[in-house]
C-alpha cells in the first residue's frame, strides 16, 4: 500500500453478506467492487488508489470487460480493501495479526472469553503471533519432506472427498512457501522449495478445475509452470501442461488440448530421467485430445503408444510421485474412455468395467467418473437396464465427494437418459438420485 494511513475497514455487515462472501469465494471482482462502492462508499477511483490499480482497469473490471487473475493483484485487493484473506482463498494477511506479543497479552482476557463463545473459529491472533516467532527457523531436507508429505495427503483427501474444503489450506500453504522463496537459502533447499511451490500451485489449479472454475484453474496452472521453469524442472512442466490439456478437453477445446499435451511430451522427452510411466500417461492424454477431435486413426495410434510405454515400466524406475497414480487399472479405464469419446461403445464397455473391478475403492471421485462413463457406453448400446443399474451404483460414490466434474458427468448421463425417462428402471434411478443428491437448477429430476 502506498497510503500511510490505515485503510478504512469494510462494514461488518458487508463482510458477512452472503452475496459478498460468494463474490469473494469465486473472485468475481466486478461484483466485489460494485458491492464495496454501494455498501461502503468506496468509489472506483479510491478502489484503484488503495489496490494500486489504474482507474481505467477498475472500470473495465466493473463493466465485465476484464478479469483479475494474478495472485499479486488478488493480494493487493485483499490488503487495499481490507478483505480477510480466507474470503479470497489466501493465507491470513499481515494486517490481520498483531505485530507484537505485547498486544496479545493485553487482550488475553477478551480473547479467552471470545474463545469460549466461539470454539469453532479460526486460530486466534495469539496463536499467529507465537507461530510467527518460529518462522525464521532454518529449513532443511526434513522440512521439504514434511511439505511433500502434506501434499501427498492433500491429493489423497482430494481423491476421497474433492478439493473444495482443502483449497484454502492449499492456497495458504502455497503463499507461505512462495514467501520463503524470497529469502536467501542454500541452493538445494531453494530448489526444493521451488518444487514444493510448483506442486502446490498445480494442486490449487486442480481443485479449481475440479470445481469447473476454469479461469482460476488456468491462473494457478500458469503459476505452477513459472515456478517449475525457475529450476528447469521439465518433468513438472510436462505434468502441469498435461493437466491443462485435460482441462481443455473438458472445456470442449480439443485443439488447445492437443497443443498442451504436445508441449508436455516435448518437455518430458527433453527432461533427464523421464520414465515410461510418464510417457504412457502423456500418450493417453494425447489420445483424449484426438478422440475429442474425432481423429480415429490418431486416437488408436496414441492408445498403442500408451500401452507400449506402459509395457516398458521396470520396478527400478524412479517415477515422480505425481505419476504413481497411473497404474494398470487407470491405463485400462482411460483406454476405454478414449474409445468411448470416439463413439466405440462396445469396445469401451468391457475395458471400463474391468478397470472398475480393480481400482482403489477409496478413490470415490474416480469411481464415480468411471461408473458414469460405463453407464453412458451401456446406454449407447441400448442396454437401458444395465445403464440405469450402473448409474445408480455410481450415485453412492458421487454423493460422497464434492466435485463439479462429477456433477457434470451425472448431468451428461441424465440428459442422455431423456428419451427413456418414463421407463420403470429410469424412474427408479431418478428416485435414487432425489434421495442421495440435492436437486438444483442443472439437474432437476
Amino acid at each position: 500500500m502506498t497510503e500511510q494511513a490505515r485503510p478504512q475497514e469494510l462494514p461488518a455487515g458487508l463482510l458477512t453478506d452472503p452475496e459478498m462472501i460468494n463474490a469473494c469465494r469465486v473472485r468475481d471482482f466486478a461484483r466485489v467492487f460494485r458491492l464495496v462502492k454501494a455498501r461502503a462508499g468506496i468509489y472506483p477511483s479510491m478502489i484503484a488508489r488503495r489496490c494500486e490499480l489504474t482507474p481505467s482497469r477498475v472500470g473495465e473490471v466493473m463493466a465485465g470487460r476484464r478479469q483479475l487473475l494474478h495472485m499479486d493483484v488478488v493480494e493487493r485487493i485483499a490488503d487495499g480493501l481490507r478483505v480477510p484473506g480466507h474470503m479470497l482463498g489466501l493465507a491470513r494477511r499481515p494486517w490481520e495479526t498483531p505485530q507484537t506479543l505485547g498486544a496479545v497479552e493485553a487482550e488475553a482476557h477478551q480473547d479467552a472469553e471470545a474463545g469460549k463463545a466461539a470454539p469453532g473459529t479460526l486460530p486466534g491472533p495469539d496463536v499467529d503471533s507465537i507461530l510467527a516467532l518460529t518462522s525464521r527457523t532454518t529449513l532443511n531436507s526434513a522440512t521439504l519432506e514434511a511439505f511433500q508429505s502434506s501434499i501427498e495427503d492433500y491429493w489423497r483427501r482430494d481423491d476421497q472427498h474433492g478439493g473444495e474444503a482443502l483449497r484454502p489450506a492449499i492456497v495458504g500453504q502455497l503463499r507461505y512457501v512462495v514467501g520463503l522463496l524470497k529469502e536467501n537459502r542454500p541452493p538445494s533447499i531453494q530448489r526444493g522449495l521451488y518444487g514444493v511451490a510448483a506442486e502446490l500451485a498445480r494442486l490449487a489449479g486442480w481443485t479449481y478445475f475440479d470445481a469447473r472454475q476454469y479461469n482460476q484453474a488456468r491462473a494457478y496452472f500458469t503459476e505452477a509452470l513459472q515456478l517449475a521453469k525457475e529450476i528447469d524442472d521439465r518433468q513438472t512442466m510436462a505434468n502441469v501442461l498435461a493437466c491443462m490439456s485435460l482441462q481443455a478437453t473438458y472445456q470442449d477445446k480439443p485443439a488447445d488440448s492437443l497443443a498442451f499435451v504436445t508441449a508436455a511430451q516435448d518437455q518430458a522427452r527433453s527432461a533427464m530421467g523421464s520414465t515410461p510411466r510418464v510417457l504412457s500417461m502423456l500418450s493417453m492424454r494425447e489420445a483424449f485430445a484426438h478422440a475429442t477431435l474425432g481423429n480415429r486413426q490418431s486416437t488408436h495410434r496414441a492408445i498403442g503408444e500408451a500401452h507400449r510405454h506402459f509395457e516398458e515400466i521396470q520396478a527400478a524406475d524412479h517415477d515422480p510421485s505425481w505419476v504413481t497414480y497411473f497404474d494398470e487399472p487407470k491405463l485400462i479405464v482411460d483406454t476405454g474412455i478414449a474409445h468411448g469419446r470416439l463413439g466405440e461403445a462396445s469396445t469401451a464397455e468391457p475395458l471400463i468395467a474391468d478397470a472398475l473391478q480393480r481400482e482403489d475403492r477409496a478413490n470415490q471421485r474416480g469411481r464415480a467418473f468411471h461408473s458414469f462413463w460405463l453407464a453412458r457406453t451401456q446406454l449407447d448400446q441400448g442396454k437401458l437396464d444395465q445403464a440405469c443399474h450402473t448409474a445408480t451404483q455410481a450415485l453412492e460414490s458421487a454423493s460422497a465427494v464434492a466435485s463439479e466434474r462429477v456433477t457434470g458427468h451425472l448431468r451428461e448421463f441424465y440428459d442422455q437418459l431423456a428419451p427413456h425417462r418414463q421407463e420403470p428402471v429410469a424412474l427408479a434411478f431418478e428416485a435414487r438420485l432425489r434421495a442421495l443428491l440435492p436437486v438444483n437448477g442443472t439437474i432437476r429430476p
